[in-house]
């Protein structure tokens, strides 16, 4: 049987397709942009010609950026921040989560009205700071990881998935004389795929976008991670000298190599998402539907 739709069921249709490829446009050309300047010339760019196609296309910038041993490390930085900081966050997520989803477990309410407050009231900078200098994490990289390693939004996420999974299963592993660490780590979590890779998203993303933290906690620009590199280009125009003919070909325009940076400071958070896309989609689909 064939369905006909409605003249205003196809002109609702129409316009919301014109309009998300609209709105998706004007998302994606400021993005266009900052790939045209990084691949035009210095003059193209100080006479504003670069829109969203390069103009007298060069790679110097790029070249300056490769051969800055300082991108390259505070891109290191950030790399192991994301990996092990990531590790980090679903470990304990996952180890918090599961005994507040369980419903055997005494005093879960209150902890779960603790972690609540936690999203409400933050902690003031000052004391959160004397106390990373008392236990020693300021100037170290376990400064980014550490404060940050349970989100409440994350947990809530995490939570929610483990309620769903059915209490018979974890009951009939019990009778077989699995722990609970057991019951975690080879029942629960296999079963919680697409709500470790939806919160694994969630956690990468921030551990590299971080700023804040490692302007706060960490001295020594040896630590630096990218986004704090990055904002010495954009702010300070701060482009380390590296004697080299890439250095003084990119130092002619400074936005070149700031679009450059941007974009190797983006495009590997980006190609994360298409491998995690399946699992991304249907844990954001928790908590949708209820039986």
């Amino acid at each position: 049987m064939i369905r006909r739709e409605s003249i205003s069921r196809k002109l609702f249709l129409a316009f919301n397709y014109t309009f998300l490829t609209l709105l998706g446009l004007f998302m994606f050309l400021p993005f266009l942009n900052v790939i045209a300047q990084s691949l035009s010339s210095a003059g193209a760019i100080d006479r504003g010609e670069v829109m969203f196609w390069p103009v007298e296309f060069t790679t110097r910038y790029y070249e300056y950026v490769f051969d800055d041993v300082s991108i390259w490390r505070a891109f290191s930085v950030t790399v192991y921040i994301t990996v092990l900081g990531t590790i980090i966050n679903l470990i304990m997520t996952a180890s918090l989560a599961y005994p507040l989803s369980r419903q055997e477990y005494v005093g879960r309410t209150y902890i779960l009205i603790f972690v609540l407050m936690t999203m409400i009231f933050s902690a003031p900078l000052i004391p959160q700071f004397i106390l990373m200098r008392e236990v020693g994490l300021v100037n170290t990289l376990w400064a980014l990881m550490i404060p940050t390693a349970i989100s409440a939004f994350n947990l809530f996420v995490l939570r929610s998935f483990f309620t769903q999974i059915p209490t018979e299963l974890v009951d009939s592993s019990r009778i077989d004389g699995c722990s609970e660490l057991r019951i975690l780590w080879s029942i629960i979590l296999p079963l919680s795929k697409p709500a470790l890779a939806t919160v694994g998203i969630f956690y990468s993303v921030t551990n590299w976008n971080k700023y804040m933290d490692a302007l706060y906690y960490i001295n020594d620009v040896k630590k630096y991670p990218l986004q704090v590199k990055l904002r010495q280009l954009l702010i300070t125009d701060d482009l380390t000298d590296t004697g080299n003919l890439a250095f003084e070909a990119a130092s002619q325009s400074v936005q070149g190599v700031q679009m450059a940076v941007i974009l190797v400071a983006t495009i590997p958070i980006i190609m994360v998402y298409p491998f995690l896309q399946r699992y991304f989609i249907k844990g954001m689909m928790i908590g949708s539907i209820k039986s």
